[in-house]
């Protein structure tokens, strides 16, 4: 078979492929933080790959969103400034929300207990106080629950846009007492399922959302009091 023109080899592509994979999990973990620059000389002996692989994976990624390819001076990690958040943060609202609303109608009783292992995850991680492990922990619980709404157009978007505002949603688990609150916002959205109420699961999941831009805004006030120039941004918990 002929390949398309232009296409890269499937070496080529599955090696880039797997830079990315890496980039993305640097990026969402914050060794890649929102605003650095891309060493790509200490990527390319780190992971033993040369500048090809490494800037293919970066192209993906700007098509992502995750970062910016900057004329002339290589690529950074994308920060999202505040403006961005919040128009952003509304319109996942909206999205998790008929999701919850969908998984609330549709799931079976195996489903249910799914979701209740992944909650109690979640309590399990917050009593620890372990913020990274929560985060890990409600990604899956997010993922679930999107999955179970049985509606691929709108897991499509709800992926694209996740993968965008995972470069700030761990952020808000970082302020005082928010860890609890976003449990308590979990303990509810458990009881609209368990219930199988969707329009409180749909009211319980979109207040969650907004709750975590609040968050967000609120430490972002804090690190710059007088308004300062840092467009400081901050993914879904």
């Amino acid at each position: 078979m002929s390949q398309d023109a232009g296409a890269l080899p499937i070496e080529r592509r599955a090696l880039y492929e797997a830079v990315a994979d890496e980039l993305r999990r640097r990026i969402y973990s914050d060794r890649l933080r929102p605003g650095a620059a891309v060493d790509e000389r200490a990527l390319c002996a780190e992971l033993g790959v040369s500048r090809t692989p490494l800037r293919e994976a970066l192209k993906v990624l700007a098509r992502e969103g995750l970062v910016e390819l900057v004329p002339g001076r290589g690529a950074r990690v994308r920060r999202l400034d505040p403006e961005e958040l919040d128009a952003l943060f509304p319109v996942m609202a909206v999205l998790e929300g008929l999701a919850a609303g969908e998984a609330a109608r549709r799931c079976r009783r195996e489903e249910l207990e799914r979701l209740e292992a992944l909650h109690a995850e979640l309590e399990a991680h917050a009593a620890a106080g372990d913020v990274d492990a929560y985060y890990a922990a409600n990604h899956r619980f997010h993922q679930a629950l999107q999955e179970l709404a049985g509606n691929p157009w709108l897991l499509r978007l709800i992926g694209e846009l996740r993968g965008l505002l995972r470069l700030a949603r761990h952020h808000q688990l970082m302020l005082p007492g928010r860890l609890y609150a976003s449990l308590n916002e979990h303990r509810a959205l458990m009881g609209a399922l368990r219930a199988r109420d969707a329009r409180e699961a749909e009211r319980r999941m979109r207040d969650h959302l907004l709750a975590q831009r609040a968050a967000l805004a609120f430490l972002h006030a804090d690190e710059h009091p007088h308004g300062g120039a840092d467009r400081g941004g901050g993914e879904s918990s």
